[in-house]
């Protein structure tokens, strides 16, 4: 009783945020506002200070651009912490930009989305930047969950549910039903790897050297997976690897299947597999209700047509793929009760939290 108390006076005088920590991107839900921070996960660092200069799409803009005391980096690689410190200065940047107007007595509670199977350390990696940057507590979840809740997905009920997040470091394939992960995969082709086959392709086809952020608006611009559709083509510029100098090429959708393929034809194996070891009940749910598509990487003309050909289960892209994390972390802060089961247990439940 005591504690409901302390809860509901804790919720006066705190926020709930939930975080969709990305490798390329980062998304703040906070409690009774909705989404309100969507930032690119680059912090920029002056090497001779130590401090941070800029964080989100003011870093991002430096990339390939600063000084050279001066590095913007992305602190997570893979889905995963690979600079702690930095980590936390982001988490910690971007939680005071989201309570800014709204500043309250005590630190937040906060909900993380993780990739599926991380390791133990690495989620601990997770709470403690977090708990650094001033949370009060801290609870994590799995994206693929977090994404099925976000999408409003039953995923409490006893029904087996698909889901494929794709996102910018990491792509999870799971299985849901009853409010756990039954079968699930973690593969490190997602956004970024797909714009690193962009720059190899036209590299060795057209010997010209592009960088990441024209690898990505070619992606997005002309990258189809399915043959089919009108031809599309697009203009870009570069280094002529030859002659050192600046050249333009036009290239195709075909350039940029033919580009992407092997990542391509490696997801889709990677769904059929999991699909194999799922249990029979679950799997007939799955043929039945389809497969689910979330993340930035869901938006990949053709990619749903193109699972639907292979595994002959329906295939639905949501609405809004690149924030069905974000939900979903904020639903789950609306009624912890009801999805505490969901949430990665905490092994430091016993230590003391900061405040």
């Amino acid at each position: 009783m005591i504690k409901k108390h302390l809860e509901k006076l804790y919720s006066l005088l705190s926020h709930d945020i939930g975080i969709d920590l990305g490798t390329a991107n980062t998304l703040l839900y906070l409690r009774g506002k909705g989404i309100v921070i969507n930032e690119p996960s680059v912090v920029a660092v002056n090497s001779k200070t130590g401090r941070v200069v800029a964080v989100g799409k003011e870093a991002k803009q430096m990339l390939g651009r600063t000084p050279a005391h001066i590095t913007a980096v992305r602190p997570l690689v893979d889905g995963v912490i690979s600079d702690f410190e930095v980590t936390e200065e982001m988490i910690l940047y971007l939680m005071n930009k989201c309570q800014r107007e709204h500043k309250k007595m005590f630190g937040p509670r906060v909900v993380v989305g993780v990739p599926s199977g991380v390791t133990n350390v690495e989620t601990r990696a997770v709470r403690d930047a977090t708990r650094n940057a001033g949370a009060r507590e801290v609870f994590v979840v799995e994206q693929p969950m977090a994404g099925a809740i976000g999408i409003r997905l039953p995923v409490m009920e006893p029904v087996g549910t698909m889901v494929i997040d794709i996102g910018g470091g990491t792509t999870d394939i799971a299985v849901i039903s009853l409010g756990g992960i039954v079968r699930s995969k973690n593969l490190k082709i997602a956004g970024d790897k797909l714009n690193n086959d962009i720059i190899s392709y036209i590299r060795s086809e057209f010997k010209i050297l592009i960088g990441e952020k024209t690898a990505e608006e070619v992606k997005i611009a002309i990258g189809v997976v399915m043959p089919g559709r009108p031809p599309l083509e697009m203009a870009i510029r570069g280094r002529d690897l030859v002659t050192g100098l600046p050249r333009e090429v036009v290239i195709t959708d075909a350039d940029i299947r033919e580009a992407m393929a092997q990542s391509i034809d490696t997801l889709v194996e990677s769904v059929k597999q999991v699909l194999e070891t799922t249990p029979p009940e679950i799997l007939a749910d799955v043929m039945q209700r389809g497969v689910y598509l979330v993340g930035g990487g869901a938006l990949i003309k053709g990619l749903d047509a193109l699972l639907h050909e292979f595994l002959k289960i329906p295939v639905h892209v949501s609405d809004d793929p690149l924030t069905a994390i974000a939900r979903g972390t904020g639903i789950i802060l609306e009624d912890l009760e009801t999805f505490r089961e969901v949430l990665i247990e905490d092994d430091d439940h016993d230590l003391p939290l900061k405040n």
